[in-house]
């Protein structure tokens, strides 16, 4: 399709993902200074090498600014639908090999507030068992091609000797569903999409730790302010993650809480998950420790009333504490 951007007119440059279905995701996304001047030649929308071209820039950035104190937030705008099969990659993954989701389903079993939505609309209804794979096949390949970058910029940190004093984060946005639960998007607050990757390495981080501890990615601002020595603003609500990662301290949350628009919330501890439906009268609840894929919903089962009630005064405390406007009870 054609796009405005300015004063120009733009062609998408790759209107159809790798399934031959019309892109609706990052229509005019257009390479741009801060000033707004466009360089369209370089695309329009999304392009199958755009993780190595994004992995250039930072290794520019990391060899103009060796020596000196830099921070670098590299955004990855893969595996983000549309999915377009970098080069080198068509056949790294055999859809027909690819394993289905263990909470795999044709369908969502109720509305859970955005079976229309867009994301909803990248597979077709009900879901099949190839449809699922062949989504799956094309998204471990664009992943693969960013991780094959990622391991670019870190290599460009060894070369310049950075590395050893150099604190790398890696997370992401929610993930996709993809078949699980029978849904294909993010707008959902099931374990696949609510729980993103977390990793760190350099000084102050201790190596092949691993910590069960909850968090939000808003805790990344007062941790990197603790881990570099720099104090954090006290407007900050976010909680320093280095108590957990120097081992001083096993949690930082007792729960944390999700929403989405006024149709989901959440709260999960260690080990329950409580969800609620506002608009359909509807709970769900989890126990993430026996069921980590939350395939068994115990809500109405007598022996858990406890576990619920307890949730609930959690969800309802957050909701005062946050201003909630939605009526969740």
């Amino acid at each position: 399709g054609l796009f405005t951007a300015g004063d120009r007119r733009l062609e998408l440059t790759y209107p159809f993902d790798c399934h031959g279905r019309p892109v609706t995701a990052y229509l005019g996304w257009v390479f741009q200074t801060d000033e707004g001047e466009l360089f369209s030649e370089r695309g329009v929308g999304l392009a199958p090498d755009m993780s190595r071209k994004l992995a250039d820039a930072a290794i520019r950035f990391l060899r103009a600014e060796s020596g000196r104190p830099f921070f670098l937030h590299v955004n990855f705008l893969a595996p983000h639908d549309p999915l377009l099969i970098p080069p080198g990659y068509e056949d790294k993954y055999d859809w027909r090999k690819i394993p289905l989701p263990e909470n795999f389903l044709p369908e969502h079993p109720f509305d859970h507030g955005n079976l229309d939505g867009r994301d909803e609309k990248l597979l077709p209804h009900p879901r099949t068992e190839e449809d699922v794979r062949r989504d799956l096949a094309a998204y471990y390949a664009v992943i693969s091609d960013m991780d094959a970058q990622l391991g670019r910029i870190l290599a460009a940190l060894d070369e310049l000797g950075e590395a050893e004093r150099t604190i790398v984060i890696f997370t992401s946005d929610h993930g996709l569903a993809i078949g699980s639960h029978g849904l294909r998007g993010k707008q959902n607050m099931y374990d696949h999409t609510v729980g993103v990757p977390l990793i760190m390495r350099g000084p102050g981080v201790p190596e092949r730790r691993r910590s069960k501890a909850q968090c939000y990615l808003r805790d990344l601002f007062p941790t990197i302010c603790d881990l570099t020595g720099i104090d954090v603003p006290e407007a900050v609500e976010g909680r320093s993650l280095a108590p957990v990662i120097r081992g001083q301290r096993e949690e930082l949350y007792a729960y944390v809480f999700g929403h989405y628009r006024d149709v989901q919330r959440m709260v999960r501890s260690d080990r329950w998950k409580l969800i609620r439906y506002p608009r359909i009268d509807r709970w769900q609840l989890f126990d993430l420790q026996n069921d980590p894929h939350e395939l068994h919903d115990l809500i109405g089962k007598y022996e858990y009333a406890e576990v619920v009630s307890r949730l609930k005064g959690a969800l309802s405390r957050w909701r005062r504490e946050v201003n909630d406007p939605l009526s969740v009870e």
